[in-house]
């Protein structure tokens, strides 16, 4: 019976943390992908589109150019991908499930360990609702964090299975869920380490069990009065291939080849050390004081003495009471020396990549050491103070309610690329990532001055910004001003010459001028550094095409495809190639293959009716410009091929309708007066078509073989009018 009412006990506080949270986080569902991370994890990343093929199958599990090796991450995205495509809403869900998952895994480790409900409960709940865990759920590409989270209370759970009956079969769980988490994100390491504290307090490993003098009753003795270090030695060495695993881990990770290191050129060990003192203590302020929270904390050029040593002080003093308290308080020195353990591996002593002075997703992990603490020590405290404990109840209700309220409205800050980066502005200072990711986001919604502005602060801030300056450049390319956008792309190389976008922008920039030979040598480099950059393939193939060197433009085009087989670009562009080889059915299957992909890009269509034009497939092509004009009403260029199929189709009034929309749009073009005068010469209305003739003639049209050379204007080239207007031609 007892069994029973500790399992319903269990199942409710469990119903209870996914709901609370659920409440703050279902906002997720109607959020966007963000343009950090996001691209490269999921929404631009082909193989994980191409979801558990073979290709992206093995790219999982080998060793990719993006920071870390995390198989099992990969293939949560793939699967998610064949799930729910990119709707990101949906992939923002998976993260919620684990968030959950996690939340309760993590009090029922406790509450098995500890056998104390409430206070495991307490533990979950601020686990659950802490704001400074919001971009670990709400950022998609955040998933391996939530996600060997999941392996690593798994492990613990099936730790606390094995310590009560150690057995080979029970630690092989353990194993397997280690590994599982290790795949997933390399940050798993430290659990070993974490096991030997849960070895200490609370599954009281550290102390041995004997008999009374009549074999009867079992009491526990303190390690200190037994043989001490063979048993401490005995769980260390229980935990070897755990620590053998961990170390393996570590070289995959950091010393894999291709790896984005940092070096301490760069960054000074003398300042990530000072940085990462400092970021223990800030991290425990932000977990008191949630404000200002940002997706990216700027790393600082320099940290005064007397904060590092003050810093350090307060750790060594936090240290000295865990230690102090050991034996009384065992709770304090696990928490303790969890949070300064599970830290250590993302404190910024070794850096990969894009490193942040601190990360609040950094601490997912760490902080429960603290919770753990507060849990048990709270109402220690209120006890040894002769207060009443019955309190804590409603005030820990109080204290997870206000979490939970700022936590709803950290998460509408993840709401998409622009707010999020706009509150990182505000929250922080000199935040120079936050500037150009909001110029990236704006230059997406066509805002290119609000953009151009806020890559010019990025660039105030941080002059030898790479990124910001090729953003800057595109701004300056797409608004005309080549010669300007040139320079700040040789400025992006000159900072990091293998940024293989900013070869390929140049060598698109320098086309542009029809300085053709140099941006076959920028697109070139592009390739040398990264021979898979299909943008680069279908850039240079669009470049030879122009030069009349179709045959090599189709091999390019054909290896951009053949890298991204999804690139709608690059099907049009060799159906064009195509087209000019005389090739039309190959062409018409390329410019379909595009369509399947961006069924929304009226210049396909278009394209596709010319294709069709040409096998003399008038109603098909007619469907495509149709379409076309649906997506694009404005779109000059299909409403003359329009035009033309009606004429053809001998639908002259249609032809007259189609070319007035264009004079409509496009009041000086000549050429739609032209056409219009031939539609009414076809159907023997001599009047109006030398009344249209002669305003295509005032606007500038001279193109006189058309008239000459077709054979059904022969009543236009007898009139009075035309006679005249050719005299001396």
């Amino acid at each position: 019976m007892n069994d029973s009412k500790h399992l319903r006990s269990e199942a409710l506080v469990c119903l209870f943390l996914a709901l609370i949270t659920t409440a703050p986080y279902w906002q997720l569902l109607t959020h966007e992908f963000i343009n950090l991370d996001d691209p490269i994890f999921v929404t631009e990343n082909r193989l994980l589109h191409n979801a558990f093929s073979r290709e992206s199958i093995t790219w999982a599990f080998s060793f990719t150019d993006v920071t870390y090796w995390q198989p099992l991450t990969w293939l949560s995205h793939m699967l998610d991908c064949r799930l729910y495509g990119l709707r990101p809403g949906m992939h923002l869900l998976t993260n919620l499930f684990f968030h959950i998952a996690n939340t309760m895994l993590l009090f029922l480790v406790f509450n098995k360990m500890t056998g104390s409900l409430r206070r495991s409960a307490f533990v979950a709940g601020l686990f659950a609702l802490h704001p400074l865990n919001v971009d670990s759920v709400a950022w998609v590409s955040n998933r391996k964090n939530l996600l060997s989270t999941f392996f690593w209370m798994l492990s613990m759970l099936s730790y606390v299975y094995y310590s009560k009956d150690p057995c080979f079969r029970r630690y092989l769980l353990v194993l397997m869920c280690f590994v599982m988490g290790l795949m997933a994100k390399s940050t798993v390491v430290v659990l070993p380490f974490v096991l030997i504290l849960l070895d200490y307090w609370p599954i009281r490993r550290f102390w041995l069990e004997e008999s009374n003098k009549n074999g009867v009753k079992k009491v526990r003795k303190s390690i200190a009065s037994a043989n001490q270090g063979s048993l401490i030695f005995g769980l260390i060495l229980e935990k070897a291939p755990l620590f053998i695993l961990s170390a393996i881990s570590v070289c995959l990770s950091y010393l894999r080849p291709g790896g984005s290191v940092v070096s301490t050129e760069s960054v000074p060990m003398k300042l990530r050390i000072a940085n990462a003192i400092i970021s223990y203590v800030n991290y425990i302020w932000k977990m008191i004081w949630p404000h200002d929270l940002a997706v990216f904390y700027p790393y600082p050029k320099a940290i005064r003495m007397w904060k590092t040593i003050a810093a350090l002080l307060l750790l060594l003093l936090v240290s000295a009471l865990a230690i102090r308290a050991w034996r009384k308080k065992p709770y304090f020195g696990t928490g303790w020396l969890w949070y300064l353990g599970t830290l250590l591996p993302v404190a910024g002593l070794m850096q990969i990549g894009l490193w942040p002075a601190m990360a609040d997703r950094f601490v997912y992990v760490p902080l429960i050491g603290i919770f753990i603490i507060i849990a048990w020590g709270v109402p220690e405290l209120v006890e040894q103070w002769g207060l009443k404990k019955t309190g804590l109840v409603p005030i820990g209700t109080v204290l997870l309610s206000i979490l939970m309220a700022i936590t709803f409205l950290q998460i509408r800050y993840w709401n998409n690329s622009i707010t999020l980066f706009k509150h990182a502005i505000d929250a922080t200072k000199n935040n120079y990532l936050a500037y150009n990711n909001l110029g990236v986001a704006l230059y997406g919604k066509g805002k290119t001055e609000e953009a151009l502005w806020h890559y010019s602060e990025a660039l105030r801030i941080r002059p030898k910004y790479a990124d910001a300056h090729n953003n800057m450049a595109n701004v300056l390319v797409r608004q005309n001003k080549i010669e300007e956008g040139i320079k700040h792309y040789f400025k992006a190389l000159q900072i990091n010459p293998n940024l293989e976008i900013a070869h390929n922008n140049i060598g698109n920039a320098l086309s542009k001028l029809n300085r053709t030979t140099e941006a076959i040598q920028h697109i070139s480099m592009a390739l040398q550094i990264n021979p898979d950059y299909a943008n680069a393939h279908n850039n240079l193939a669009a470049i030879l095409m122009n030069m009349g060197e179709n045959d090599k433009a189709i091999t390019h085009y054909l290896k951009a495809l053949r890298i991204d087989p999804d690139s709608a670009e690059a099907h049009n562009n060799l159906g064009a190639a195509l087209i000019n080889q005389g090739d039309i059915d190959k062409a018409i299957k390329h410019y379909t293959s595009a369509l399947e992909i961006n069924p929304e890009n009226a210049e396909i269509h278009d394209n596709l009716g010319n294709a069709f034009m040409r096998k003399g497939k008038i109603d098909e092509a007619v469907r495509q410009y149709q379409k076309a004009l649906s997506i694009k009403p404005d779109f000059i260029h299909a409403l003359f091929n329009l035009a033309k199929a009606y004429s053809i189709k001998g639908e002259y009034g249609k032809v007259i309708s189609t070319c007035t929309k264009v004079i409509e749009l496009q009041p000086d073009v000549s050429s739609a007066y032209y056409h219009i005068a031939s539609a009414y010469a076809r159907q023997n209305r001599i009047d109006d078509a030398i009344d249209w003739l002669k305003k295509a003639v005032n606007r500038g049209y001279d193109k006189w073989d058309f008239i000459k050379n077709d054979k059904n204007l022969e009543n236009i080239r007898n009139s009075s009018y035309y006679r005249k207007l050719t005299e001396g031609r």
